[in-house]
Parts: C-alpha cells; sequence; structure tokens
C-alpha cells in the first residue's frame, strides 16, 4: 500500500506534464495556421473556423484558447516578432545583444541579418494587419503600439552596433527604411531576395547613421 501511495503524485505530475506540453503543441498548431491564413487570405478573408480546419482542432478549441480572432492575430504578430511563443522580448534575446561583439562591420552584418529574419516573418503578416486596424480602433492601437516599440528596438540595435546615439533624424529615417512596408515593396512586389534586401539596408546604415 505505501509504495502504491509513493507512485501516485508521480503520475498525476506527468499526467500535468503531458497536458502542458500537448496544449502547447496545440496553441501552436493554430498560431500556425493562423499565421498562414491572414497572410493567404488577409483579415477579412480569414475565419476562425478556416484557421480551426487548417490546425485540425475544433472550432471551440481556437476560441478557448485565445478568445478571438481580433487576440489571435496580436499573438501572431508578437511571435512572429521573435520568432517563437517564449515571453522574452527581442531586447533580451541573444541574437539582440550579440549586436555589441566584433568589428563595426560583423555588428552591422549582424543587425541585418536579425532584421531580415524578423521581416520574413512579419512582412506577409503586415497588410493583413493594415487592413484589420482600418476597421478596427482597438487594432489600430496595436499597430501603433508595435510601431512605437519597432522604433525603439531600432534605436537600441542601431545605437549598440555603432556604439553612439542616435539623432532623432536619423531614427526617424531608419525606423521608415527597416519599415514592414519597406520590406514588402522590396521583396513581395519587386521580387528582391534576402541578400539583395541585405545590401539595400547596410547602405541605408552607412548612408544614414555614419554620415
Amino acid at each position: 500500500m505505501a509504495t502504491k501511495k509513493s507512485e501516485a503524485p508521480a503520475r498525476r505530475q506527468y499526467s500535468s506534464a503531458l497536458r502542458r506540453r500537448q496544449a502547447g503543441e496545440t496553441r501552436a498548431q493554430v498560431l500556425t495556421a493562423a499565421a498562414a491564413l491572414f497572410e493567404e487570405s488577409g483579415w477579412a478573408g480569414t475565419t476562425v473556423a478556416a484557421i480551426a480546419r487548417r490546425a485540425g482542432v475544433a472550432v471551440e478549441t481556437v476560441y478557448s484558447g485565445f478568445g478571438s480572432k481580433k487576440q489571435l492575430l496580436r499573438r501572431v504578430v508578437d511571435v512572429a516578432v521573435v520568432g517563437d511563443a517564449e515571453p522574452v522580448p527581442l531586447v533580451e534575446r541573444e541574437v539582440f545583444t550579440e549586436l555589441g561583439v566584433g568589428t563595426r562591420d560583423a555588428r552591422i552584418d549582424a543587425g541585418i541579418a536579425m532584421l531580415a529574419g524578423i521581416q520574413e516573418r512579419i512582412a506577409p503578416l503586415w497588410r493583413a494587419v493594415a487592413e484589420a486596424a482600418a476597421s478596427d480602433d482597438e487594432i489600430d492601437g496595436w499597430r501603433l503600439q508595435w510601431e512605437d516599440g519597432r522604433r525603439l528596438d531600432v534605436r537600441h540595435s542601431v545605437e549598440l552596433i555603432l556604439d553612439d546615439e542616435l539623432d532623432e533624424v536619423a531614427l526617424d529615417l531608419l525606423w521608415t527604411v527597416f519599415s514592414h512596408e519597406t520590406y514588402a515593396r522590396f521583396v513581395i512586389d519587386r521580387g528582391l531576395d534576402r541578400e539583395q534586401y541585405a545590401e539595400r539596408m547596410r547602405a541605408a546604415v552607412l548612408a544614414i547613421a555614419t554620415r
């Protein structure tokens, strides 16, 4: 009897850990499906039912996990910025702190690589965000918050790379050049590849921030 009692907590812990892992996998499936559909069909063309079908889950699962299509869009964008669902801000991640290591050229290359990775994930979603923001004041408020945060990230990253402060004019110019819209025009509309995009962003840093 003593042996059975001692084993019960271990079984419960295992079952709880399994449920948490399964819930995490389900959330990841939903986020992946939502991101793909927002890119393919835009905001209005994407429904919760379609997301559930793509993810292979019930509609109720999507609502219980995220609350609404709006909240799901918000979570998809947050994940796209950093590349995963871990609650760690970009400025606290290794990819960001490494921008202060090595020669200036190496730092610039690392910064452009980080930027390209972020844009590859989020720029295709941004048109859905703009579409949603045009008809929903709350989402438009989120859009402005994301842009404010992106401007701060541009300041912190470029100042870390150059080991110097940016003036407001240079910051505004780089914030604009590094935007999701600019990436979409270069890569999605004009068909530039990652290397060509990186070349243009490197030229922008050298022309604007080191003048």
